[in-house]
């Protein structure tokens, strides 16, 4: 009972102080409700629709303006402007105003009625990536027919069939499936990691306040005398209300995620959420890691901001890490997010089983771990250093 004691004391001082401070308030609840609501909504159906372009067109002409009538049914564009010249639209592509643009050169309909070679050119914004192939890839399955046209026109007055011109225009047809995605939706494969980067570095800086704020205040004494100086006992009483209020938010998500969006999911739910849970766990941990070695809450805050960028950069979801040089694939196994992504995608697109993610339960139980392992200086900068001291 005297074991346990300290730390419920040390629980409900924590209660206290949460409750006691409104920035507790929003960076336990209302931020990962916001960014709940957020990720939820980002995408709208969850497909690129109605993206404005514009239409250079020199010809004028019914070939011109049929083709225009073709470019206008493609669901991902809208025509949203048309200009008198290519200096313009290129401006307008710059200012991104338009995400590119169609140039019907003068004369194109007459050189196709001679035989003549004619081109037609678009242009399209790729800064951005995804947007700019959505545009590349709607412009060449809209200009398919136009492509094939002169084609066609000198098969038929040599006398081919419609059905013979099909055999060697199209000798091979294709059938595609999206593994994993069939409806090629975008919040499938974005809004669930996207929501655990972010989450993640919500539970680095409320735990790092949570922390550095007992220094601050002038209280970390206090705290760790509450728990008769047991470091262990004082940081685990002290982050299990946090904890207990993320685990809370993940769950959620989850339900949110798998069960209203309906983002397929091969695996098991409940194995997912127990990744969910051992990830918020340790990333707590690299909190009190990065804490302990930079004890200096003004500098910890931007080493933790840059820790949780990079480990969205590391953890593969936006570039293959195994296309990353291999000293950067090493550095990468020190992010919790790394191993949480190759977990969730284990269970979420292969339908994996506790055997084929517990390399990854193992490594985030290691985070843990290491932090118990600095708990003796973290009580020896409680105890002697100021606050924002780091002689």
């Amino acid at each position: 009972m005297n074991a346990i004691t300290p730390f419920v004391v040390v629980f409900r001082r924590e209660c206290y102080r949460m409750t006691s401070r409104r920035i507790y308030l929003a960076s336990t609840v209302i931020l990962p409700l916001l960014l709940l609501f957020f990720m939820c909504t980002i995408f709208g159906d969850g497909q690129m629709r109605h993206l404005p372009i514009g239409i250079v067109d020199a010809d004028n002409t019914a070939t011109s303006r049929e083709i225009i009538r073709n470019i206008a049914s493609v669901p991902t564009f809208f025509v949203s402007q048309h200009y008198t010249d290519d200096v313009s639209a290129r401006r307008a592509v710059q200012c991104k105003d338009i995400y590119g643009y169609l140039s019907i050169p003068k004369d194109f309909e007459s050189r196709i009625m001679r035989g003549e070679s004619a081109v037609l050119n678009y242009y399209y914004h790729y800064a951005l990536l995804a947007v700019g192939g959505e545009v590349m890839s709607g412009f060449e399955q809209a200009l398919i027919p136009v492509r094939m046209a002169p084609i066609m026109l000198e098969a038929e007055a040599l006398g081919a069939t419609e059905g013979s011109m099909q055999t060697f225009l199209l000798p091979m047809t294709s059938d595609d499936h999206a593994l994993y995605n069939p409806s090629l939706d975008y919040a499938v494969y974005l809004t669930l990691p996207i929501f655990y980067i972010m989450f993640q570095i919500l539970v680095l800086l409320t735990t790092l306040y949570a922390l550095g704020s007992e220094s601050k205040m002038g209280t970390a004494r206090d705290w760790l005398q509450s728990a008769n100086y047991r470091t262990m006992v004082s940081v685990g009483g002290k982050l299990l209300p946090y904890t207990l209020f993320f685990v809370v938010e993940a769950l959620l998500a989850n339900y949110v995620f798998f069960y209203w969006l309906r983002i397929p999911m091969a695996g098991s739910i409940g194995l997912f959420s127990l990744i969910s849970v051992l990830f918020i766990i340790a990333t707590q941990a690299v909190a009190v890691i990065l804490y302990s070695l930079f004890p200096a809450l003004s500098l910890v805050i931007s080493v933790v901001s840059m820790f949780g960028s990079l480990g969205a950069t590391l953890s593969g979801l936006t570039f293959p890490l195994t296309s990353m040089y291999p000293i950067i694939q090493y550095v990468a196994l020190l992010f919790p997010l790394r191993h949480f992504t190759e977990a969730m995608q284990r269970i979420v697109y292969y339908g994996g089983g506790f055997t084929s993610i517990a390399p990854m339960l193992l490594v985030l139980c290691l985070f843990p771990l290491a932090a118990i392992l600095l708990l003796p200086r973290l009580k020896r900068i409680l105890l002697i250093r100021r606050y924002d001291t780091l002689e």
